[in-house]
Order: C-alpha cells, then structure tokens, then sequence
C-alpha cells in the first residue's frame, strides 16, 4: 500500500521511521538535544551557509568573485529545495516529539541539508574543509530534532550536492589558485 502524502510504500516509511525513532532518541541526552537545536536554528534559511560564504569572501580577497559565487550557490541550492517542497508537501513526522520549531509544514526535501550539502562542495573546493563535517553534523542534527526522515535528509544533501556540482564550474570562474579553475 503506498502513503498518498509521500509517494513511498510502508516498507519504506517504516525503515524511514524506525531510522528516524532510533536517531531521536539520542536527543534525550540535553548536550546532544542542545547541540541539535543550536545547529538548527543556524542553518534556519541557510544563514550559517550564507554567513560563512560571505566570510569567505571577505577574508580572502583574491578569490572573493569564487567567494560570492559559491554563496550564491549556496542560497539558490535552498531556495531550489524550498519549491521542491512545495510541490511535494510531505508532512513532518507525527511519530516522534520535535525539539524545535520549523518554519514550515513540509518536510521534503529538508532545505537545511541542501544548504548545509551545498555549502560543503562549494566552500571545500575553495579550501574550507572543517565545512563538510560542520554540514554533516547539521544533516544529522534534524534527524536529532524530529523534524525530517532520514529520506528528507538524503534528498535534500543529494539535491545541494547536484546544484553545487552543477554550478562549479560558473563558482570557479576566474578563482585563482582553485584547482579546476580558469586559471589552473
């Protein structure tokens, strides 16, 4: 039987679920819940993504047109995953207590991990490599806090990688000292 608001069938909400339960339960533990909501509220409408980039671009001027670039990426990678929400409308899950608020009802793709995922190719083919696990650890941040399936946060990663990757080139243009840049 499949579940009309998803499109999966109960095998795959169920293992959806259970992965989900399972994640969540370690937001019983306060310093894991308060890591989880900390990372969150940062990543709420890609602001920690769009601030590093913006950080990027200041700091290192050579390369601040790469920079910009690769924030711009970034925020069109969330704003990519926020239509791709309206359109499916997947409603969070009702099976586990969240630990934080959200700003909407949808929970496909999760627009955190997009930007998060997004912002880790982006910025690390610029050099910024403490970023992708600082991504990681947003992705599973929203598994901790009960507002996304593990599927939502497969798709939206999947998504901010593809429009990283799709962009990089464009992200690049004239970055010096960028491998794979117009100038290498």
């Amino acid at each position: 039987m499949d579940d009309m608001e998803t499109g999966m069938d109960d095998r795959e909400t169920g293992i959806d679920r259970r992965i989900l339960t399972a994640i969540r339960a370690r937001g019983a533990d306060p310093r894991v819940a308060a890591a989880a909501r900390a990372l969150s509220g940062a990543g709420e409408h890609g602001a920690l993504w769009i601030a590093a980039g913006l950080a990027g671009a200041t700091v290192d001027g050579a390369r601040r047109g790469a920079w910009l670039r690769a924030t711009a990426l970034t925020a069109g990678a969330h704003l990519a995953s926020m239509g791709v929400k309206r359109v499916v409308r997947r409603p969070r899950p009702p099976h586990v207590e969240p630990l934080v608020r959200t700003a909407g009802r949808h929970s496909f793709p999760s627009s955190h991990a997009t930007s998060a995922v997004a912002a880790a190719v982006a910025y690390g083919a610029l050099g910024a490599y403490a970023v992708p696990p600082l991504a990681a650890a947003m992705c599973l941040s929203r598994l901790v806090v009960g507002v996304h399936y593990p599927s939502d946060v497969a798709a939206g990663a999947a998504l901010g990688a593809v429009a990283a990757r799709v962009g990089a080139r464009w992200m690049k243009a004239g970055a010096h000292g960028v491998r794979g840049g117009a100038h290498d």
